[in-house]
């Protein structure tokens, strides 16, 4: 694991050469979040007989984006599916074809030094955007609650990495693999629960959703965090989610090995 941590050392210089374009990134994606608590605002206020939505009252829908925001931004990919795929499509992936190191390990050891940095360098615009809204926040219902959000937020962000990992490995095969990057990214914003929280839905479209590994890349750390998933679904849940990331990277393996059989380059 020694070169590992050296790549996650390297990785972290590295990104901090970015750290600006992290602050700015991480300030005006406050502007769509701001947008959306003034739509609910206005659909809460169209409507004072009726304080609740699914269950949400105001404060409660806002702490769901507030959540969402930190959870986000702790564990969203951001290009790394996009370096991937460049590694492949240029050749630079043959020198791990000859040295002790594991690719996928590699990328998942930038992946986490990217989150760091990123983090780091969000903390005070989201920091500020937080207090300014601390009103509506409140911690998790109990110990049980806080530490499985924590087990969740590990496992969604190894979710978020394994399935951009596996969809990067198409360019084995694809020259370009933008038009499918972009259909997952549509799928996980809208049943991923980043547009809206999942339990507005009808009961019988959110069971069939939650056999899926969307509800898990966001929705799920967020419902805990909240306590509006406790019990025996908590249970339930982390189940499905640690078998979505263990199946997610038996895939990613299986297509490594198809991948690489399939890999030519040219040149030195």
């Amino acid at each position: 694991m020694t070169k590992y941590l050296q790549v996650f050392r390297i990785g972290v210089q590295n990104a901090l050469a970015y750290r600006a374009n992290f602050l700015f990134r991480a300030t005006f994606g406050l502007v769509p979040l701001l947008a959306t608590l003034y739509l609910w605002r206005a659909i809460y206020a169209s409507n004072p007989e009726r304080p609740e939505v699914a269950g949400y009252t105001l404060s409660g829908m806002i702490a769901y984006y507030l959540v969402m925001t930190v959870v986000d931004a702790l564990t969203g990919v951001t290009e790394d599916d996009w370096q991937i795929a460049a590694d492949i499509r240029e050749g630079r992936i043959s020198q791990f074809l000859l040295k002790p190191m594991d690719y996928l390990t590699y990328r998942l050891s930038l992946f986490a030094a990217g989150r760091v940095v990123y983090t780091a360098a969000a903390l005070l615009p989201v920091g500020v955007f937080m207090v300014w809204q601390h009103r509506h926040l409140a911690p998790p219902p109990d110990g049980v609650a806080l530490a499985a959000f924590g087990v969740s937020v590990v496992l969604t962000a190894l979710l978020q990495f394994l399935i951009s990992y596996t969809m990067a490995l198409l360019a084995f095969w694809l020259l370009e693999i933008s038009t499918f990057i972009f259909i997952l990214f549509a799928f996980e914003y809208i049943a991923g629960g980043h547009l809206f929280p999942l339990d507005i839905l009808p009961p019988g479209l959110l069971a069939v959703l939650q056999f899926t590994p969307f509800p898990y890349q966001l929705y799920f750390p967020v419902g805990i965090y909240l306590g509006r998933i406790q019990g025996a679904a908590l249970v339930q849940g982390l189940a499905i989610q640690a078998a979505w990331v263990a199946l997610v990277y038996g895939l990613a393996r299986g297509v490594w090995v198809r991948g690489i059989k399939h890999y030519s380059a040219a040149g030195g």
